[in-house]
């Protein structure tokens, strides 16, 4: 891990610690949608980071709570909670990974207005004095696509800024997973830190 990308990962707390960062508001007057892009052979340390700044925050007496859902995590829950884990066990062991992706994907409607994982934050999520942090988007691959995640929850959630750890290149425009894979245009999030 390079000084350039320490002092990046030390600039989230003073960013979302911010009196203006719970006021800020992003493109139409609407709650702030963040990105925090990074190489993924980072991944260890921003998880750390994460850990860190939740556990300060969680308990506390400051006025700001953070809510971490993993995404990864937060798909095996669901599954788990619908009964559909052990099926996807099977789907994959009699037609393979790719087949019991898509199965996934329909499963929980990741694609849809009803998705299962945007549901779950929002009923999840304090509507005050908190802020979103969407992890695990690099494990959750090629099941969970950040931008339909984003695309979605913006559309019903606009209480607390919301921001999502991104292993991968974010330009402002769109998201390349990993550097590489071209997620798709996103361009209602500004960059925590640059």
């Amino acid at each position: 891990m390079n000084e350039a990308f320490n002092e990046r990962l030390l600039k989230i707390e003073s960013r979302i610690g911010s009196p203006e960062f719970l006021k800020n508001k992003g493109l139409g007057n609407e709650v702030g949608y963040y990105i925090f892009d990074y190489a993924p052979q980072n991944e260890l340390a921003v998880r750390e980071q994460v850990t860190i700044l939740q556990e300060k925050y969680d308990g506390s007496d400051r006025k700001l709570k953070i809510v971490t859902f993993d995404l990864y995590e937060l798909v095996i829950h669901l599954l788990e909670e619908k009964g559909y884990l052990e099926k996807c066990f099977a789907f994959e062991a009699a037609k393979g990974a790719d087949y019991t992706f898509e199965a996934i994907i329909k499963m929980l409607r990741l694609t849809g207005k009803n998705n299962l994982i945007v549901n779950y934050i929002v009923e999840h999520t304090p509507h005050e004095n908190a802020v979103v942090f969407l992890t695990g988007i690099g494990k959750a691959f090629p099941m969970v696509r950040s931008h339909n995640v984003l695309n979605n929850l913006h559309q019903v959630m606009d209480s607390v800024p919301v921001v999502l750890f991104f292993p991968g290149v974010y330009s402002g425009q769109d998201l390349h997973l990993f550097g590489t894979i071209k997620d798709d245009n996103y361009y209602r999030a500004f960059k925590l830190v640059d």
